[in-house]
């Protein structure tokens, strides 16, 4: 063991969470948002549309389209989420086809801790050796970081709501997690991390991030090249022969795009300085301290793998104008890096994160519950006059199940609180429980307490709804140029009606026409069209749809 390391770490620093209270933690993280609502609007609900068209048999599979507009990324999201919709029949569409995504979630977070598990059992990882003994040991030691990290990503705030859409992303997720592993696991675990390193690229390519996948290649190449394991340096052709694959599977399936974007303005850094704070807390500020205090170690695979990571998806996210969903996919990997950081932390540094988490969360929770109380009760009156006001139309339901859960959450969330200020703790992850208690008590009590109003004010459904209480018996097609693939979606799969995307209002065969304006503005779409109606999204305020109707001759 190197006698140098920043890492100093008694025996009883190295305790294990409890294994249920880690899977019961992880249920409450994953399931809340499967069941129960409608798909979002824009990147979920444009990814569903796709793959209820193919399940439906109403788009090639080699080629999904809504309106007509195909699709310019991979194919592989898409094809999961038809075939489970095909799977499973007795269930709703849009459940079957997030089904597969929150198992995606699942094996990400999984990867997540063998990722670290493996990087902290390497000699370059290991704690200080004490001169009388007492020190962790090395399976403990990497239990307790594992779990550290698998508690940093839950508790990173990017991965919170587009970490349960059924999106590409999660496919790009699985993706990238999996190459992290590979090149953890690899000196211990050779076949099954030889396995996840060929899957991984082409995963990547598969859903539309072949760049991200051939960046990933050619740095885990490097870094194979130079390690002192013999299982290592054996796994340069397998990431060499990944890498190709993956251009080969980028090149079969048309992943190739070009989505950089042009030169930023001034209020890039900015907007790009802002998205970093908050996305990737609270991990980022933990990852910097380990590449601080393992300065001396950055050509060691515990750093040099998630750090690879960390970079291609920072890089790939400023080239596409700060992109979050870029940055998601170098989550899992910041949340690795960030566990090495738990054991040189200082008691104060812990203290600081534990308070501000147990406030802020707790602020957050009582926040949810005021406006759940005055959405059933009427009081106190000024909450629920603000959600009329923001979702026109909505009415308050009572569900008892979700207030159950509502109310378990809760109660686990005090215990937690209760357990952490009881007494001293000397758990490595011990500063990782409130932040990722706090961010699965918030998504809790969300998609519980506040699931109906949500998804009465980002869903189409009200709007689609609307349009069917206005829209001519024996409608046609609707043509819909220029507008957001998720409203194509939602008028294909929710409205059931044929949508021609791709023609103006000139040269669509379509009887019927949708635009979107702001509202007391004036439209220019040529003549032959009647306005037939006004109809507006709950959450709209100053934007409006406006259906018109070919005039007859």
């Amino acid at each position: 063991m190197n006698q140098a390391t920043p890492a100093i770490v008694a025996e009883r620093g190295a305790q294990r969470l409890p294994r249920l209270a880690l899977l019961l933690f992880c249920a409450a993280y994953v399931l809340p948002g499967v069941f129960g609502r409608d798909p979002w609007r824009n990147a979920d609900l444009t990814a569903y549309g796709f793959m209820a068209k193919i399940a439906a048999g109403l788009s090639p599979w080699h080629r999904p389209e809504l309106g007509g507009i195909t699709t310019d990324g991979g194919l592989l999201p898409y094809w999961v989420g038809a075939l489970f919709i095909k799977l499973l029949p007795m269930l709703d569409p849009a459940l079957a086809a997030r089904i597969p995504f929150a198992l995606i979630l699942v094996s990400v977070i999984a990867l997540v801790w063998y990722s670290s598990f493996h990087l902290a059992r390497t000699d370059a990882a290991q704690p200080v050796a004490f001169a009388f003994g007492g020190e962790a040991q090395a399976v403990d030691y990497a239990r307790a970081l594992a779990d550290g990290a698998l508690l940093g990503l839950v508790a990173s705030l990017g991965l919170l709501l587009l970490g349960h859409e059924t999106t590409p992303e999660l496919l790009q997720l699985l993706g990238m997690a999996l190459f992290v592993y590979g090149m953890a696991a690899a000196p211990f675990r050779p076949l099954k991390a030889r396995l996840a390193i060929l899957l991984a690229l082409p995963v990547l390519a598969a859903s539309a991030a072949p760049a991200v996948a051939l960046l990933l290649g050619v740095g885990g190449a490097l870094i194979c090249w130079r390690s002192a394991y013999e299982p290592v340096r054996a796994s340069l052709l397998w990431v060499l022969a990944s890498a190709a694959l993956s251009a080969l599977v980028a090149w079969v399936l048309g992943s190739w795009a070009w989505r950089v974007q042009a030169l930023p303005g001034a209020e890039f850094p900015l907007r790009v300085g802002t998205l970093l704070l908050w996305f990737a807390w609270p991990v980022w500020p933990l990852a910097l301290w380990t590449l601080w205090r393992w300065r001396a170690y950055l050509q060691r695979r515990h750093v040099s793998v998630p750090l690879l990571a960390v970079l291609v998806s920072v890089l790939s996210s400023l080239a596409m104008g700060g992109s979050d969903r870029a940055l998601m996919l170098g989550l899992p990997a910041l949340a690795v890096l960030a566990s090495f950081a738990l054991p040189t932390f200082s008691r104060s540094v812990s203290a600081m994160l534990d308070w501000f988490s147990m406030f802020f969360f707790s602020t957050i929770a009582l926040f949810i519950w005021v406006y759940y109380l005055s959405m059933q009760t009427g009081w106190p009156a000024q909450p629920l006059a603000n959600v009329r006001n923001l979702a026109k139309g909505f009415e308050p339901s009572f569900h008892p199940i979700a207030l159950l859960l509502a109310v378990l959450g809760t109660a686990a969330w005090l215990g937690l609180l209760r357990w952490r200020t009881a007494r001293h703790q000397h758990a490595l992850w011990k500063s990782m429980v409130l932040p990722s208690g706090g961010v699965a008590l918030a998504w809790l009590l969300a998609m519980t307490l506040w699931l109906p109003v949500l998804d009465y004010a980002r869903s189409h459904r009200p709007l689609v709804e609307r349009l069917a209480r206005v829209m001519p018996a024996g409608a046609g097609c609707i043509a819909a140029p220029g507008q957001a693939l998720s409203l194509v979606a939602a008028l294909e799969v929710q409205g059931h009606w044929p949508v021609d995307a791709r023609h103006g209002a000139q040269q669509t065969a379509c009887t019927l026409l949708i635009t979107q304006a702001e509202d007391g503005t004036q439209e220019s779409i040529g003549t032959g069209w009647t306005l037939l109606a006004t109809v507006k999204r709950p959450t709209d305020r100053s934007q409006s749809y406006r259906l018109y109707q070919r005039a007859r001759p």
